[in-house]
């Protein structure tokens, strides 16, 4: 029992190195039990140093070296797994083997059985899907004890003379194991609470970073501008707890909220270095006041000690920064850091989303111009050759005709909006069937159902008006004896459904067609997902149907 002490001031050296070497981010591996290939070898160059290192710690006793290098040896493999325990192992047995001495081959060999049982826990665990065992301080006692037993067993059996060999078995067999289950416990338990503290600070990052994002959901739909910088300001501030927020555009402080807002006014052109270096290289800088100094290029006596400035990232480039400050007597806590980088990544989707959103209004605006633009010639012409037809025969029929051709002129060049009331749309649409009626005679006929509660739902304009053009144009004026057009708009639960029907009853045709994805498009480019399909019935009717969810187009 006298070697008790001795191995256990080894051991408090021992904890004491890895204690130093658990706030290093080298010691961040150990607790991911990741797979990658660099991670096993950092996991074998690690506890392989340790082997080593409790080797050279060791005690000479009885012409050996009572030691803990176990402790190495056995969290190599919990951590890594068989295939490391073993390289852990063989590596510190054969560098205990190079120091010669009796139980040299003894020792060589106990070591590497002490990572191979380590690795068969961590694989057990692993194959039970209860990996968070491989964690548990007391698994790593217990292992200890029974791998340091081992040991004695294999020395027994190797080295000899066996009479040395038993008196040294009998001298450090229980100061050893104690010596080495305990370290190995404490070490196992500095990695877990490693594990925590890192897994807790995330959840605790997420967390906040949720909730903030929940509370500026919407605030920069009316765009990047002083109201909205100020309403996230104060929400980061509110979340946070930092002295102080900025949020600047490319040039100007949009926004200031917290200690220094007396002379932080917003509205005044950026004059930080460090923000102005922010933008210009688009990266993070953060002046924590000790190593890297800062001081408020406004006023000299300002109690703000140290910033964190990160850019915020448009479409092409940055355009502008959040900044997050605390006063010269506080540290800036490593989770704010954190955080302040993960709300501007959040507040930098938030402006793509909404860059992308507005380029895609433009776009379905631009389309529907274009298209509103582009009358029909055809349809034109046919309609002025069909006025005058009628002009000689009837000319109070030519007048109705004329008003209804003006109408659906007026509604095809006139319109200030991408989307109109489904009213609108089936008074355009009236228009244009009531032209076609007087041209196709008796060979048409047609009926409008419109639901009373969906005469102020927006749609797409000219949607619906696509849809009955492709109805007349592929149906009705290819059948010899012409048809019945129908239209029907109808609400079924909380989705807007319409349905237009033809009794040409044409060949099949695709639902990839031009006219088809167009509509499609439109919705699409609102940001709206709507189902349109095409239903075919031989000898009875081609019916397509458009739906997509009452209330969601503006």
């Amino acid at each position: 029992m006298q070697l008790v002490l001795p191995l256990f001031q080894q051991m408090s050296v021992y904890l004491l190195i890895v204690y130093v070497f658990s706030k290093t981010p080298l010691f961040r591996p150990l607790a991911s039990l990741s797979s990658w290939p660099i991670h096993k070898l950092m996991v074998y160059a690690i506890f392989s140093g340790f082997c080593i290192m409790g080797t050279y710690f060791g005690q000479q006793t009885l012409g050996a070296v009572a030691n803990t290098r176990a402790i190495g040896a056995i969290l190599g493999g919990l951590l890594g797994g068989p295939f490391v325990g073993i390289a852990v192992g063989l590596t510190g047995g054969l560098h205990r083997f190079s120091m010669g001495g009796f139980t040299d081959v003894a020792c060589a060999i106990s070591t590497t059985w002490e990572g191979f049982l380590g690795g068969l826990i961590h694989a057990f665990w692993q194959r039970c899907g209860q990996t968070e065992r491989i964690f548990n301080p007391w698994q790593a006692f217990f292992l200890g004890l029974f791998a340091e037993g081992c040991q004695m067993a294999i020395i027994l059996i190797v080295a000899h003379p066996f009479d040395k060999a038993k008196a040294l078995v009998e001298v450090i067999a229980l100061p050893m194991m104690l010596a080495n289950a305990t370290g190995a416990a404490l070490f196992m338990s500095f990695i877990r609470d490693a594990k925590f503290r890192a897994e807790e600070l995330a959840a605790t990052i997420s967390d906040r970073a949720l909730r903030i994002a929940r509370r500026c959901v919407g605030v920069l739909e009316q765009g990047f501008n002083a109201k909205s910088a100020n309403t996230i300001a104060e929400i980061v501030k509110d979340e946070t707890g930092v002295a102080a927020v900025a949020i600047t555009d490319r040039e100007h402080i949009l926004a200031f909220t917290g200690m220094g807002a007396d002379h932080h006014k917003v509205g005044r052109p950026i004059s930080s270095s460090i923000t102005l270096d922010a933008i210009r290289f688009n990266r993070v800088v953060f002046a924590d006041g000790l190593s890297t100094p800062y001081r408020c290029s406004i006023r000299a006596d300002c109690e703000l000690g140290s910033s964190l400035v990160v850019p915020l990232k448009g479409e092409k480039e940055v355009v502008g920064t959040i900044k997050l400050y605390e006063p010269k007597r506080k540290l800036f806590r490593n989770l704010n850091r954190s955080l302040g980088v993960g709300i501007a990544g959040v507040l930098s989707n938030q402006l793509l989303h909404d860059q992308l959103q507005a380029n895609r209004a433009l776009l379905a605006e631009a389309e529907l111009r274009a298209l509103e633009a582009k009358v029909n010639p055809h349809f034109l012409f046919n309609s002025l050759n069909t006025v005058a037809a009628v002009l000689r025969r009837d000319a109070k029929k030519a007048r109705e005709l004329i008003v209804h051709l003006a109408g659906f002129l007026r509604g095809n060049l006139g319109r200030h909006s991408v989307t109109v009331t489904l009213a609108e749309e089936f008074a355009h649409i009236d228009h244009y069937l009531a032209i076609e009626k007087v041209r196709f005679g008796d060979r048409l006929s047609y009926s409008a159902e419109l639901a009373v509660d969906l005469e102020g739902e927006k749609v797409p304009a000219l949607a619906v008006q696509t849809l009955v053009e492709n109805a007349i144009k592929h149906g009705i004026s290819q059948a010899e004896e012409g048809g019945s057009v129908k239209l029907v708009a109808e609400l079924v639960g909380r989705e807007v459904r319409i349905f237009i029907e033809d009794s040409a009853a044409r060949a099949p045709v695709k639902n990839d067609g031009l006219g088809l994805t167009l509509v499609r498009e439109r919705f699409a480019a609102l940001g709206v997902s709507c189902t349109l399909q095409l239903h075919h019935e031989p000898g009875q009717y081609t019916r397509a149907e458009l739906s997509w969810p009452k209330g969601v187009l503006p």
